[in-house]
């Protein structure tokens, strides 16, 4: 089966953590070797490198082609419009796409369905160009483009026009199936194939080494993830005013890390947290072995892989009380789900937690049942189940 994979979320040279779920979910796809993959992944135009630019430097820098773990991909350029252009960008990203695909097209490239990931606006672009090269669509739903986007009338609209157009729909988590179908989104027809964790690669470590390695000589909370407000490092940071004995580590990077240093320095806790910055993937398994307890603070998620990653690594896992997180903490050997989204209630958690830790082999047991074998058997069903009909004797193209 030769596939399309399509998103604005993957990774790439000059932003390697970029969409790293989505690559994760396709290298243990391709491994199966039942499927071979191009990776259509556009990046907004910006003329300037100048590291100044932030993250828009880092998409000029980017390259226009690169194989990552062996499967080829493509960054064509489509034009973004900051703020106010969010209306207009399905179609540009459409655009841009489509032009890319047509050379692929001419250069013998064939491909018998799209593989799309996150619905607005790669997926309702997604949908336009499986309409004009008559390839299915599968649309994958991952977080805020269930949570945060229908909430714009536009967005919404083309979210469920999409949808309804798309062969097949996956989401992340029941709770953005649940969404999806609160806005009009037959449900019956969405496939629910959680995260998975690479249980190789996350792993228990030697916990004494891992804390020398980053000087660590007390009970330690880690965060993970980019630095912008919905992940709620915020409150993890002043949760840690009413738990004295602790530090904070947070790996990640992003436009909110000097609000971030301002805020420990005005709580009095700036010399308990460290701000790490952008952290390797392949990395994180001697991070999370350190902490003794992991921290996701966040106003929304789909399914958030850190939370697996931690478990994985034995480190059990403090969460707020939104949708998605209770499909991953499930007992109290994975860690505790707050009472609710502020300081007083995680640092609460914290407290309760640690006075009654799991053994972290009990902990790495809530990871097991998230490998990437199910995911990605899930993933070849609902293809096949798309490309059936094209199969069949007399069916068209």
């Amino acid at each position: 089966m030769r596939i399309l994979t399509f998103s604005t979320l993957y990774p790439n040279d000059a932003a390697p953590a970029h969409g790293v779920f989505v690559e994760n979910r396709l290298r243990h796809l391709v491994g199966t070797g039942a499927v071979s993959a191009t990776v259509l992944a556009p990046i907004p135009y910006f003329p300037s490198k100048n590291p100044a630019f932030g993250t828009w430097s880092r998409h000029a820098a980017a390259p226009a082609a690169e194989r990552r773990h062996g499967i080829g991909v493509l960054h064509p350029r489509y034009l973004a419009i900051p703020r106010f252009g969010m209306s207009a960008a399905p179609f540009l990203l459409y655009l841009s796409a489509a032009r890319a695909l047509a050379r692929l097209r001419r250069a013998g490239e064939t491909f018998d369905l799209i593989d799309a990931h996150y619905l607005y606006p790669d997926g309702v672009a997604a949908t336009w160009l499986g309409r004009r090269f008559s390839l299915p669509v599968v649309l994958t739903a991952r977080g805020s483009d269930v949570t945060q986007w229908p909430r714009h009338a536009i967005p919404r609209r083309l979210i469920r026009a999409a949808c309804a157009r798309a062969d097949a729909v996956i989401t992340v988590s029941a709770g953005l199936r649940d969404a999806l179908a609160a806005i009009g989104v037959d449900a019956g027809r969405v496939t629910v194939l959680r995260n998975g964790v690479d249980l190789r690669q996350f792993a228990p470590v030697d916990r004494t080494a891992a804390r020398a390695a980053l000087g660590l000589t007390g009970p330690t909370l880690l965060s993970v993830g980019s630095l912008i407000a919905r992940k709620g490092h915020d409150l993890t940071i002043a949760a840690l005013a009413e738990l004295p004995a602790w530090h904070l580590l947070i790996a990640g990077e992003g436009p909110e890390r000097d609000a971030l240093l301002a805020l420990a320095d005005r709580l009095g806790v700036a010399p308990r947290v460290r701000l790490l910055g952008p952290w390797p993937h392949g990395d994180l398994a001697g991070l999370y072995g350190a902490a003794d307890i992991s921290v996701l603070a966040s106003a929304r998620e789909g399914f958030a892989n850190v939370l697996l990653e931690s478990m994985a690594c034995g480190t059990p896992v403090v969460v707020s009380p939104i949708a998605g997180n209770d499909e991953a903490v499930r007992t109290a050997d994975c860690g505790l789900i707050a009472s609710a989204r502020t300081p007083a209630a995680i640092a609460q958690a914290v407290r309760t937690l640690f006075a009654n830790l799991p053994d972290r082999a009990a902990t790495r047991a809530c990871a097991t049942q998230f490998g990437w074998e199910p995911v990605s058997q899930g993933q070849l069903d609902v293809f096949a189940r798309v490309l059936a009909p094209r199969r069949r004797p007399g069916a068209g193209a």
